[in-house]
């Protein structure tokens, strides 16, 4: 579901925004006002949420950017296996199995507490407390 919507001239670092079906946190960005006629450009460098890939672009100031609704929740370990991680959400008890990165998994017990993210609709580990 995404939040609103906003043009590239009114991103800001730290934002988040949709691009090619994907969710991009904007770490830098430049804007430059061409000639006399010209329309400005936004230079945009941005890392994907999930697989924390770097992404730069070019768009036009008029470009539009989706703003994705990211809900953030607590959980609870249940077990830690090959590929996935098995968690029980602690509002409402529902159990999940969800994709966490190495280096967060390597810390990871039973009975550990962790913050995930809902990503329109995709779930990824991404802290521990």
């Amino acid at each position: 579901m995404v939040l609103k919507i906003i043009d590239a001239t009114e991103v800001k670092v730290g934002t988040n925004i949709s691009l090619e079906g994907e969710v991009y946190t904007v770490k830098k960005m430049d804007i430059s006002k061409t000639g006399k006629h010209g329309h400005a450009k936004v230079r945009i460098e941005a890392n994907n949420i999930i697989t924390e890939n770097k992404k730069v672009f070019v768009v036009p100031g008029h470009e539009r950017f989706d703003v994705p609704m990211i809900n953030k929740n607590k959980a609870q370990v249940l077990s830690v296996g090959n590929d996935k991680v098995s968690v029980m959400d602690l509002e409402n008890f529902e159990t999940l199995e969800l994709d966490c990165p190495e280096d967060i998994k390597s810390q990871l017990n039973e009975n550990d507490n962790v913050e995930y993210w809902d990503i329109e609709g995709r779930k990824i580990i991404k802290r521990k407390f």
